[in-house]
């Protein structure tokens, strides 16, 4: 038992280190006081040169640097930690209102930014953040199927962007899975056990916006019978989702950006503002740089939020993926029940073009599920009729009866168009329309579809099908 003791006496867990960058010495002492009164270890590098030697020679769970050094700037410190060690959070010091250096620092690698003077309010909360973050590789990205490449590079910027703190602006169409986007990158970033507040921009009158967002004091105005606190003292500590961001007014605009830089808010009636701890994560289907050109959205602002940008494509953009998001749509839809697709339903869902995009999907499936019988979806419960498609070319001329050859003139065309996309590469129009090689072999053979470059060619492989 004394040993048991002895043992237990004699472990140390390891204190979290962190490396300081910065020239002046009385930033470091107050740095270096501070961090240490949180239990971490710290070493202090003077210039560029000293802090890569000590970045070579160990481990550090956090760098803090000033961008402007005596051989250098922080630039460098952020970029070679983003090459070499990217699972180690860096932060930058920038000069008070030097925001540009900051959205550099940002777009380059950087974990988070502080202003001078240094709130050390806003340094334990960078801290507290950094040595949150998940160290193993991030997974809540599967939640967004398919392979398609735009698919692809949307998981790689999320497992990325969820480690920084850094703006993030999500554009693309309506119902192609923004606020989705934004969610995952919270639940895999160092703020998803804390709050995360999403705003519909376009849903609040101008005339509450600054209330809404900042809060207010009591007597501030009719009816303000006690104090309230508003969207960003909601999300304190957290994430505020700001979606349709391009519908806030302009004058609207402009005190959000002064919140976005200084990490303060001031209530409506108040005489002092307050300092608040968010991430900040926007969305819009609208173009937003197009906005700017029309000075419907304020450019300076433009620039903070969208420090990196992640677009989701539209569904019509994923075609070879839209089988297996649907099938998997219809499985959480469907519940104990045992329903499928039929062969038909399943080709006419991969050759709608979906206006709406996922969000339709689910409808046009959730409205299929009650209309269908023995368990079966067919084409007819889908309801996708050529009056409804926003894109003529996916419609077929001539009528639906009988419905083979109805179905055969559909499946034709959309061969067709895969072929000609890949310059007629049967291998890669095969991988797009989510089909084996053997099966788009045998159904070009089907329905008499011919290489324009031979015949032969046909029976034998296109030139281009080394893959095959």
């Amino acid at each position: 038992m004394v040993g048991g003791m002895g043992m237990v006496d004699n472990y140390r867990a390891k204190s979290p280190s962190v490396l300081l960058v910065d020239d002046e010495p009385d930033i470091l002492e107050l740095l270096e006081l501070a961090l240490r009164k949180m239990g971490l270890e710290v070493d202090r590098a003077g210039n560029v040169r000293e802090a890569l030697t000590k970045l070579a020679a160990r481990r550090y769970d956090l760098c803090l640097t000033d961008m402007r050094l005596p051989d250098g700037d922080g630039l460098q410190v952020v970029q070679h930690i983003a090459q070499r060690n990217p699972d180690v959070p860096v932060a930058v010091i920038t000069a008070h209102g030097n925001m540009e250096n900051a959205v550099t620092a940002l777009k380059a690698g950087a974990f988070d930014y502080l202003s001078k003077p240094v709130s050390l309010d806003q340094l334990r909360a960078l801290v507290k953040s950094a040595l949150n973050l998940p160290q193993a590789a991030l997974s809540s990205g599967k939640a967004l199927l398919g392979t398609a490449p735009a698919m692809q590079k949307v998981r790689d910027l999320i497992e990325r962007v969820a480690r920084s703190q850094a703006p993030v602006h999500i554009s693309g169409e309506s119902g192609s899975g923004k606020e989705l986007a934004a969610r995952l990158i919270v639940q895999s970033g160092a703020r998803r056990d804390q709050a995360m507040v999403a705003v519909n921009c376009g849903a609040i009158p101008e005339s509450l916006m600054e209330s809404e967002f900042f809060g207010y004091k009591k007597g501030a105005f009719t009816g303000a019978d006690k104090d309230r606190d508003g969207f960003f003292q909601a999300a304190h500590g957290g994430t505020l989702f700001l979606d349709e961001v391009a519908d806030l007014p302009l004058t609207m605009q402009v005190k959000l950006l002064r919140a976005i830089q200084e990490k303060r808010v001031r209530k409506v009636g108040a005489t002092s503002e307050e300092p608040v701890d968010v991430r900040i994560i926007s969305a819009t289907h609208h173009d937003l740089a197009e906005r700017v050109q029309q000075g419907k959205f304020r450019q300076d602002l433009y620039y903070r939020l969208n420090v990196i940008q992640i677009q989701m494509p539209a569904l019509r953009e994923l075609r070879e993926d839209i089988s297996v998001i649907a099938q998997q749509t219809l499985e959480r839809l469907r519940g104990d029940a045992q329903v499928h697709f039929s062969e038909e339903a399943k080709l006419a869902l991969q050759g709608y073009d979906f206006p709406g995009n996922v969000r339709e999907l689910e409808n046009v499936i959730e409205r299929a599920l009650a209309l269908c019988s023995d368990g079966v979806i067919t084409l007819q419960d889908l309801q996708l009729t050529p009056a409804e498609r926003s894109h003529p070319e996916y419609s077929v001329p001539g009528d639906k009866y009988p419905l083979p050859d109805y179905l055969d003139r559909v499946e034709k065309k959309v061969l067709l168009e895969a072929l000609q996309k890949t310059g007629f590469n049967r291998t890669a129009a095969a991988k797009l329309l989510g089909l084996t090689f053997r099966t788009m072999r045998y159904r070009m053979e089907r329905l008499g579809i011919k290489d324009p470059h031979g015949d032969e060619k046909l029976m034998s492989g296109h030139p281009t099908d080394d893959a095959e």
